[in-house]
């Protein structure tokens, strides 16, 4: 818990006089209240690795236009949200989290707070959903045959170790199966490498493989980001904290 807490120290609260949000270029973002579920499942924070996909979403390395995506554990949802605000935006977002009261609504306010922000072209959902459960409820819109989503978001959920049978069920459930399709997956170092290894065999032995990416070491986005304390220093050093893969489907016509 001391590594994740190390992560995230500068954040919401922690530095004398701030209001508890994070800006991202417009968005203006907060974090579930520490209580509850919120706080066992860490959705009480803003973890390193959801910056990151978020500087990489920004500068178009990870593209999503016109695509439909499903981000997992989303919490405050930085990178998602942000894609939406765009010009290469997705068609379509749903962003969910644990069907949790505190996580949920937080999750709902940071969408509405920043609807303005959206391109037009994008539709903005939210929904609770439990990892290892029937996905069938996410699917509904996805597309024209409901067959999945062209990108699933993970954003630091490597680290729960118990739980990677059902977040790869999830997983598998939701990103559909064509050669396009892509999940993008960060972890922070905090995470030992072991566990990380896990997830990455496990999604070969069911077909996706997981190319992992390089991680610079400047901050280049060129958007503002404040809060909490955040310069492009403390943007550099949070960036560097992290790991990041690309899943893929090996064989997208095997079932």
């Amino acid at each position: 818990m001391d590594d994740f807490l190390s992560d995230s120290a500068a954040l919401f609260g922690d530095v004398p006089h701030d209001d508890g949000t994070i800006r991202y270029g417009p968005l203006v973002l907060t974090v579930a209240p520490k209580e509850g579920k919120a706080n066992t499942l860490l959705a009480d924070h803003l973890f390193s690795p959801s910056l990151l996909l978020a500087e990489l979403i920004e500068r178009g390395l990870i593209s999503l236009e016109r695509k439909t995506v499903v981000e997992l554990g989303a919490g405050c949802a930085l990178p998602s949200l942000l894609s939406a605000t765009l010009i290469n935006s997705p068609s379509l977002l749903v962003i969910t989290d644990y069907p949790d009261q505190g996580i949920i609504r937080n999750l709902t306010e940071n969408v509405a707070r920043n609807r303005a922000h959206y391109q037009e072209a994008c539709s903005v959902n939210t929904a609770g959903y439990e990892w290892g459960q029937d996905a069938s409820p996410l699917l509904e819109g996805a597309s024209d045959h409901s067959d999945g989503f062209d990108v699933v978001i993970m954003s630091d959920l490597l680290h729960f170790d118990s739980s990677h049978d059902v977040l790869l069920q999830s997983l598998i459930s939701l990103l559909r199966r064509t050669s396009s399709a892509r999940a993008y997956i960060a972890a922070g170092k905090y995470t030992p490498p072991h566990v990380c290894d896990h997830f990455v065999q496990e999604a070969r032995r069911a077909g996706i493989v997981m190319d992992e990416g390089e991680v610079e070491g400047v901050w280049r986005g060129s958007l503002e980001v404040s809060g909490g304390g955040l310069d492009r220093e403390q943007l550099s050093v949070r960036k560097n904290m992290c790991r990041w893969w690309i899943g893929r489907w090996e064989n997208p016509a095997a079932k």
